[in-house]
Protein backbone atom coordinates (compact mmCIF):
# COMPACT_ATOMS: atom_id res chain seq x y z
CA UNK A 1 0.00 0.00 0.00
CA UNK A 2 0.96 3.64 -0.42
CA UNK A 3 2.89 4.95 2.58
CA UNK A 4 2.56 8.60 3.65
CA UNK A 5 4.99 10.80 5.55
CA UNK A 6 2.40 12.77 7.50
CA UNK A 7 4.18 16.09 8.09
CA UNK A 8 2.66 18.86 5.95
CA UNK A 9 5.10 20.44 3.49
CA UNK A 10 4.92 22.88 0.59
CA UNK A 11 5.71 21.87 -2.97
CA UNK A 12 9.07 23.64 -2.83
CA UNK A 13 9.93 21.89 0.44
CA UNK A 14 9.04 18.58 -1.20
CA UNK A 15 11.33 19.24 -4.15
CA UNK A 16 14.18 20.29 -1.86
CA UNK A 17 13.64 17.16 0.28
CA UNK A 18 13.37 14.67 -2.60
CA UNK A 19 16.41 12.32 -2.45
CA UNK A 20 18.39 12.58 -5.71
CA UNK A 21 19.72 9.03 -5.70
CA UNK A 22 16.70 7.26 -4.24
CA UNK A 23 15.45 4.05 -5.87
CA UNK A 24 12.00 4.90 -4.52
CA UNK A 25 9.46 7.31 -5.99
CA UNK A 26 7.54 9.91 -4.05
CA UNK A 27 4.65 12.24 -4.76
CA UNK A 28 3.13 15.13 -2.85
CA UNK A 29 -0.60 14.80 -2.20
CA UNK A 30 -2.17 17.91 -0.66
CA UNK A 31 0.97 18.72 1.30
CA UNK A 32 1.72 15.15 2.39
CA UNK A 33 4.73 13.27 1.00
CA UNK A 34 3.63 9.85 -0.24
CA UNK A 35 5.98 6.96 -0.97
CA UNK A 36 4.58 5.27 -4.04
CA UNK A 37 4.17 1.49 -4.11
CA UNK A 38 6.87 -0.33 -6.05
CA UNK A 39 5.36 -1.21 -9.44
CA UNK A 40 4.60 -4.83 -10.18
CA UNK A 41 6.33 -6.35 -13.16
CA UNK A 42 3.22 -6.14 -15.33
CA UNK A 43 2.71 -2.50 -14.38
CA UNK A 44 6.24 -1.66 -15.54
CA UNK A 45 5.85 -3.74 -18.69
CA UNK A 46 2.66 -1.94 -19.71
CA UNK A 47 4.10 1.51 -18.98
CA UNK A 48 7.20 0.64 -21.00
CA UNK A 49 5.11 -0.65 -23.90
CA UNK A 50 3.02 2.53 -24.02
CA UNK A 51 6.16 4.64 -23.78
CA UNK A 52 7.75 2.77 -26.68
CA UNK A 53 4.59 2.86 -28.83
CA UNK A 54 4.22 6.62 -28.40
CA UNK A 55 7.92 7.19 -29.06
CA UNK A 56 7.61 5.30 -32.35
CA UNK A 57 4.69 7.55 -33.37
CA UNK A 58 6.58 10.71 -32.43
CA UNK A 59 9.56 9.55 -34.49
CA UNK A 60 7.43 8.42 -37.43
CA UNK A 61 5.61 11.74 -37.61
CA UNK A 62 8.72 13.85 -36.89
CA UNK A 63 6.81 16.00 -34.43
CA UNK A 64 8.67 18.13 -31.84
CA UNK A 65 7.51 16.18 -28.81
CA UNK A 66 9.49 14.02 -26.40
CA UNK A 67 9.03 11.58 -23.51
CA UNK A 68 11.26 12.38 -20.52
CA UNK A 69 12.64 9.64 -18.31
CA UNK A 70 11.06 11.38 -15.34
CA UNK A 71 9.54 14.68 -14.32
CA UNK A 72 7.21 16.16 -11.70
CA UNK A 73 3.90 17.83 -12.55
CA UNK A 74 3.07 20.64 -10.14
CA UNK A 75 -0.62 21.01 -9.34
CA UNK A 76 -2.06 24.44 -9.94
CA UNK A 77 -4.41 24.60 -6.94
CA UNK A 78 -2.75 22.65 -4.12
CA UNK A 79 0.60 21.61 -2.73
CA UNK A 80 0.66 18.48 -4.86
CA UNK A 81 3.17 17.06 -7.31
CA UNK A 82 2.97 13.89 -9.39
CA UNK A 83 5.37 11.66 -11.33
CA UNK A 84 3.26 10.06 -14.08
CA UNK A 85 4.07 6.68 -15.57
CA UNK A 86 4.30 8.23 -19.04
CA UNK A 87 4.21 11.86 -20.12
CA UNK A 88 4.56 13.39 -23.58
CA UNK A 89 5.86 16.95 -23.63
CA UNK A 90 5.90 19.65 -26.30
CA UNK A 91 9.55 20.54 -26.81
CA UNK A 92 8.78 24.12 -27.83
CA UNK A 93 6.39 24.80 -24.95
CA UNK A 94 8.77 23.35 -22.39
CA UNK A 95 11.27 26.08 -23.29
CA UNK A 96 8.93 28.52 -21.49
CA UNK A 97 8.65 26.36 -18.37
CA UNK A 98 10.38 28.33 -15.57
CA UNK A 99 11.53 25.25 -13.62
CA UNK A 100 12.21 22.68 -16.32
CA UNK A 101 15.92 23.10 -17.01
CA UNK A 102 17.04 22.98 -13.39
CA UNK A 103 14.41 20.79 -11.76
CA UNK A 104 12.45 18.84 -14.43
CA UNK A 105 9.23 20.39 -13.13
CA UNK A 106 6.17 21.02 -15.31
CA UNK A 107 3.88 23.84 -14.18
CA UNK A 108 1.75 24.44 -17.29
CA UNK A 109 -0.77 22.14 -18.91
CA UNK A 110 0.11 23.66 -22.29
CA UNK A 111 3.50 21.93 -22.09
CA UNK A 112 1.85 18.51 -21.93
CA UNK A 113 0.32 16.57 -24.81
CA UNK A 114 -0.58 13.41 -22.92
CA UNK A 115 -0.28 11.85 -19.47
CA UNK A 116 -0.64 8.13 -18.71
CA UNK A 117 -1.16 6.54 -15.31
CA UNK A 118 -1.10 2.75 -15.01
CA UNK A 119 -3.36 1.80 -12.10
CA UNK A 120 -1.84 0.25 -8.98
CA UNK A 121 -3.36 -0.57 -5.60
CA UNK A 122 -3.79 3.16 -4.91
CA UNK A 123 -6.29 3.40 -7.76
CA UNK A 124 -8.36 6.17 -6.16
CA UNK A 125 -5.47 8.62 -6.65
CA UNK A 126 -5.63 8.11 -10.42
CA UNK A 127 -9.41 8.33 -10.74
CA UNK A 128 -10.00 11.21 -8.30
CA UNK A 129 -7.06 13.25 -7.03
CA UNK A 130 -4.92 13.26 -10.18
CA UNK A 131 -7.85 13.48 -12.56
CA UNK A 132 -9.10 16.64 -10.86
CA UNK A 133 -5.65 18.24 -10.75
CA UNK A 134 -4.76 17.33 -14.35
CA UNK A 135 -8.08 18.82 -15.48
CA UNK A 136 -7.47 22.02 -13.48
CA UNK A 137 -3.99 22.31 -14.96
CA UNK A 138 -5.43 22.04 -18.48
CA UNK A 139 -3.67 18.84 -19.56
CA UNK A 140 -5.52 17.99 -22.79
CA UNK A 141 -5.44 14.19 -22.57
CA UNK A 142 -5.15 11.75 -19.66
CA UNK A 143 -5.16 7.96 -19.90
CA UNK A 144 -5.94 5.69 -16.95
CA UNK A 145 -4.81 2.16 -17.83
CA UNK A 146 -6.59 -0.14 -15.37
CA UNK A 147 -5.27 -3.52 -16.54
CA UNK A 148 -6.57 -5.40 -13.48
CA UNK A 149 -9.94 -3.69 -13.29
CA UNK A 150 -9.22 -2.32 -9.81
CA UNK A 151 -11.11 0.97 -10.06
CA UNK A 152 -14.42 1.57 -8.38
CA UNK A 153 -17.58 0.54 -10.21
CA UNK A 154 -18.59 4.19 -10.58
CA UNK A 155 -15.48 4.64 -12.71
CA UNK A 156 -15.27 1.43 -14.78
CA UNK A 157 -18.75 -0.06 -14.49
CA UNK A 158 -20.22 -3.30 -13.21
CA UNK A 159 -18.96 -5.98 -13.55
CA UNK A 160 -15.49 -4.56 -13.15
CA UNK A 161 -13.09 -5.46 -15.96
CA UNK A 162 -9.79 -4.24 -17.44
CA UNK A 163 -10.47 -0.79 -18.88
CA UNK A 164 -8.59 2.07 -20.48
CA UNK A 165 -10.27 5.40 -19.68
CA UNK A 166 -9.19 8.26 -21.92
CA UNK A 167 -10.12 11.69 -20.60
CA UNK A 168 -9.99 14.53 -23.11
CA UNK A 169 -10.33 18.20 -22.26
CA UNK A 170 -13.39 19.73 -23.96
CA UNK A 171 -14.31 23.32 -23.08
CA UNK A 172 -12.26 23.10 -19.92
CA UNK A 173 -13.74 19.84 -18.62
CA UNK A 174 -12.72 16.22 -19.05
CA UNK A 175 -14.97 13.96 -21.10
CA UNK A 176 -14.21 10.24 -20.90
CA UNK A 177 -14.27 7.41 -23.42
CA UNK A 178 -13.52 3.89 -22.33
CA UNK A 179 -11.96 1.00 -24.24
CA UNK A 180 -11.86 -2.72 -23.52
CA UNK A 181 -10.89 -5.93 -25.27
CA UNK A 182 -10.31 -5.56 -29.00
CA UNK A 183 -11.60 -1.98 -29.16
CA UNK A 184 -9.12 0.33 -30.85
CA UNK A 185 -8.21 3.20 -28.58
CA UNK A 186 -8.82 6.71 -29.89
CA UNK A 187 -6.42 9.47 -28.92
CA UNK A 188 -6.58 13.12 -29.91
CA UNK A 189 -2.82 13.47 -29.47
CA UNK A 190 -2.07 10.35 -31.54
CA UNK A 191 -5.04 9.84 -33.89
CA UNK A 192 -3.21 7.28 -36.06
CA UNK A 193 -2.10 5.10 -33.15
CA UNK A 194 -3.18 1.57 -34.05
CA UNK A 195 -3.52 -0.20 -30.72
CA UNK A 196 -6.36 -2.03 -29.04
CA UNK A 197 -6.97 -2.09 -25.31
CA UNK A 198 -6.04 -5.77 -25.22
CA UNK A 199 -2.72 -5.16 -26.98
CA UNK A 200 -1.86 -2.65 -24.26
CA UNK A 201 -2.98 -4.98 -21.47
CA UNK A 202 -0.79 -7.73 -22.95
CA UNK A 203 2.04 -5.20 -23.45
CA UNK A 204 2.79 -6.41 -26.96
CA UNK A 205 3.32 -10.06 -26.04
CA UNK A 206 3.00 -12.56 -28.87
CA UNK A 207 -0.09 -14.75 -28.53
Amino acid sequence: MTQALTKQVTFDEFIAWYPESSDRHYELHDGVIVEMPKPRGKHSEIAGFINGSLFIEITRLSIPWFIPKECVIKSVNTDSGYEPDVIVLDRQAVMDEPRWKKESIITRGSSVKLVVEVVSTNWSDDYALKLEDYESLGIPEYWIVDYLGLGGRRFIGNPKQPTISIYQLIEGEYQVRQFRGNERIQSLAFPDLNLTAEQIFRAGEVV
